[in-house]
């Protein structure tokens, strides 16, 4: 059980049932939904995805909404073409970061394989990528291919969630396709900080997801609350990939103005 989660008692059972039943037929209808627009948009629009891309954003501004979560943005996303790398504090920064932008997440292959999870990322345009040298030349290439088409990718350069309250060091692999000759001198990098606010009178660490923590109990508890918290989203002003010499100073670019935008927010709150 989430050692945070406040006392639920008959009411409170209810209020998480309701929502969790809520929330499922949102997230699966919508992916009933876009399936079916998918099924038109492919043939007629190929790499693009004029439609579908709104459907994602509006079923995950509900679902916060559903949550009891409040959304705030600050800064404007980004118009041009490019990337976006994010901070990763839960499972939520798939809704947070979806309602806020119309964006497609990288991710490691393995969770195309995922029951529910897996659909759900095959279905919103995921890009998956493997950990294997071999493939690089062949995963770069298909960066480039979404990102020319106008796709805005976003990965979560830390490589792992934390409690919320940090910001851990970049790996900067990821960043080397952005330098290939064919994109280094069309796309850019934004920044984003995702923050979050716990519940009044709970611990600031509340939506944090890491380490052993199973996905049940942590949804339990974000359904949990009467008054939830909320989640912050900062877009920070994007980087010019041919500003930067190689992927190492781009990254640290990016982690520097991420973690500004991160600490600036959680200081003032």
């Amino acid at each position: 059980m989430h050692p945070d989660m406040p006392f639920l008692g008959a009411l409170g059972w209810l209020r998480v049932a309701l929502r969790a039943l809520v929330l499922a037929v949102l997230v699966f209808g919508g992916l009933v939904v876009l399936l079916l627009c998918r099924l038109l948009e492919r043939p007629l629009c190929g790499m693009n995805r004029p439609v579908t891309p709104y459907i994602t954003q509006s079923v995950c501004r509900n679902a916060l909404r559903i949550m009891g979560m409040g959304l705030r943005m600050q800064g404007a996303p980004m118009q041009a073409r490019g990337a976006v790398v994010a901070n990763h504090t839960s499972w939520l920064d798939i809704f947070a970061l979806n309602a806020a932008k119309r964006i497609y997440f990288v991710s490691k292959s393995e969770v195309a394989g995922w029951p529910g999870i897996g659909w759900l990322a095959r279905a919103t345009g995921t890009v998956f990528i493997e950990r294997n040298p071999a493939r690089a030349r062949e995963q770069t290439e298909l960066f480039q291919m979404r990102l020319l088409a106008g796709h805005k990718l976003l990965f979560f350069p830390e490589g792992t969630s934390t409690d919320g309250l940090q910001v851990l060091p970049f790996k900067t692999t990821l960043f080397q396709a952005f330098f290939a000759s064919e994109l280094r001198d069309q796309i850019y990098v934004q920044p984003v900080a995702v923050i979050y606010h716990a519940p009044l009178g709970l611990d600031a660490r509340y939506y944090g997801w890491w380490g052993s923590m199973e996905f049940g109990t942590h949804l339990l508890a974000t359904l949990a609350p009467v008054r939830a918290g909320s989640v912050e989203v900062i877009y920070c002003t994007p980087l010019k990939v041919a500003d930067f010499a190689d992927r190492k100073a781009l990254a640290a670019a990016a982690e520097t103005a991420l973690r500004q935008a991160h600490g600036t927010t959680l200081t003032a709150t």
